[in-house]
């Protein structure tokens, strides 16, 4: 059931070596281009990276955004951070077996919505095959679109390391449906 699945997905950022088949990565692209999209546009585009030498250069050039990024925030953000283990390094991104960045056509009308429907679909899909990932998404992008030979129209929506987790953590606790819906008008309750 498509609930359970959406209750046991959680964010990997520690992935075995062992590499699960390219196929799968693929079967998930397969779910997730099957997302609507404004105007039937499907503006997204994945690029899946496995070299080892490309993914250094992403992990570096993210590393030295991210360090720049962790100097400035504030400190309530800084300790919420500390208190996951969250840092400016990344090294899912050179870790992970496969990297799936995901991008979207600037051009095309509706683009950003689009792109992160499916890439919720993607999520779900990499769950069912018991993979893991983490939306990671970079702060200035510039250099990656550059050393990945993305064409211009295009921008860097997220991230996606995947492979087998090997995170243990426990799943973030989640909202009750009580404390999200409202009817008829913002906080009013069903009679």
């Amino acid at each position: 059931m498509l609930l359970d699945l959406a209750k046991k997905r959680k964010t990997i950022r520690k992935l075995k070596k062992k590499k699960p088949p390219l196929s799968s990565i693929i079967k998930a692209i397969e779910v997730a281009k099957e997302a609507p999209s404004g105007i039937n546009s499907q503006s997204w585009h994945f690029l899946i990276v496995e070299n080892e030498d490309l993914k250094k250069s992403i992990r570096e050039i993210c590393e030295k955004k991210e360090k720049s990024f962790h100097e400035k925030l504030s400190d309530h953000f800084k300790e919420w951070l500390a208190d996951r283990g969250i840092t400016w390094e990344k090294s899912f991104l050179s870790d992970a077996p496969y990297l799936v960045i995901v991008l979207r056509d600037k051009t095309l009308p509706f683009s950003k919505e689009s792109v992160w429907i499916s890439v919720g679909y993607l999520l779900l899909a990499l769950e069912e095959m018991e993979l893991g990932t983490v939306t990671y998404t970079p702060p200035g992008s510039e250099e990656l679109m550059e050393l990945l030979k993305i064409p211009e129209k295009f921008r860097i929506e997220t991230i996606l390391p995947v492979g087998y987790s090997d995170d243990d953590k426990k799943k973030e606790k989640r909202k009750k449906v009580e404390e999200i819906v409202s009817f008829e008008r913002f906080g009013g309750r069903s009679s």
